[in-house]
């Protein structure tokens, strides 16, 4: 009874070590296998994309910059049109082509030729999206990567640049009203009034600049700007097309010629032993008068 309880024990011990390897080893391929599938197909979304709203004195204009592989550039390029309007956003620029890396041309026969191309398809987009709903955007535009080659998110904090637009915006607009009010009791002499002039024209333009510096800060933080550069894998096309060289240089060989100087001999035998066959009934009369003669010469001298 000893030795079966020991032996029991020990099989008991061979088994439980053996399902812990087992799910011990399972584990570390699940992991391998899920690190491997982030690697190649991430979540591109970033901490930098996301709107918080948290800091109210804070602005942000936040830009993405990504390039990846995809399966197929033309049926990607419309998914990412539709996730962009879906979005409230808008294609600001696209660019889809077709780039041939190599055209081979084979011989196949005399008058034939199988042309293989070898291309890529490329396609640079740029998108804006409101800025609330960048990562969204991002997150589902991640769906389409097959490889990604780089990803690139900031988020530039440009509060003290429009602050600094919006005091020079005031204080030009301070100095307008008093060269103005100058001009009108001064200004009375002519080269003091087109030189008070010009001042003031020069004041408003740098007003307008501000004020358009400040209207294209509001558009950046308003709208986030994604740039993509999106690829897939060469492809090859073959075409078969007629042989535009020179048919001599494709003439048969001297072996090939020697067959067909042999079946054309053989047809023309074939022909003449045919002729002479249909004249059968001739050959017959001419043997048949040959034989008569020879046996009633004599009676003809």
């Amino acid at each position: 009874m000893k030795i079966i309880h020991k032996t029991i024990l020990i099989v008991f011990t061979i088994v439980f070590f053996g399902c812990s390897n087992s799910q011990n080893n399972h584990s570390e391929s699940y992991e391998s296998s899920s690190e491997a599938d982030s690697v190649s197909n991430p979540i591109i979304s970033s901490s930098a994309a996301i709107e918080t709203g948290k800091d109210s004195t804070r602005q942000f204009i936040r830009t993405a910059e990504l390039k990846f592989k995809v399966k197929s550039v033309v049926k990607s390029t419309y998914d990412i049109e539709d996730i962009t309007f879906r979005n409230d956003g808008f294609v600001a620029y696209t660019n889809l082509s077709s780039n041939t890396d190599e055209v081979i041309i084979t011989p196949i026969s005399a008058d034939s030729s199988l042309e293989t191309t070898k291309f890529n398809v490329t396609n640079s987009i740029t998108i804006r999206v409101p800025n609330t709903k960048l990562d969204t955007t991002l997150k589902e535009i991640s769906k389409n990567i097959d490889h990604l080659d780089y990803r690139i998110i900031s988020a530039e904090d440009v509060s003290i640049q429009y602050l600094s637009n919006k005091l020079a915006q005031q204080r030009l607009a301070k100095n307008q009203e008093r060269l103005t009010t100058t001009i009108d009791n001064k200004g009375k002499k002519l080269n003091e009034s087109i030189a008070g002039e010009e001042l003031l024209m020069n004041k408003q333009e740098q007003a307008e600049r501000a004020k358009l510096s400040n209207l294209s800060l509001k558009d950046q933080i308003k709208y986030s700007t994604i740039k993509l550069n999106i690829y897939q894998r060469q492809t090859i096309k073959r075409e078969l097309i007629a042989n535009e060289k020179n048919i001599d240089a494709y003439e048969p060989g001297f072996g090939y010629k020697i067959l067909e100087a042999i079946k054309t001999g053989w047809n023309s035998l074939e022909t003449f032993l045919l002729f002479l066959m249909n004249l059968w009934g001739f050959f017959l009369l001419a043997i048949a008068i040959y034989f008569s003669y020879r046996k009633y010469k004599h009676k003809f001298k």
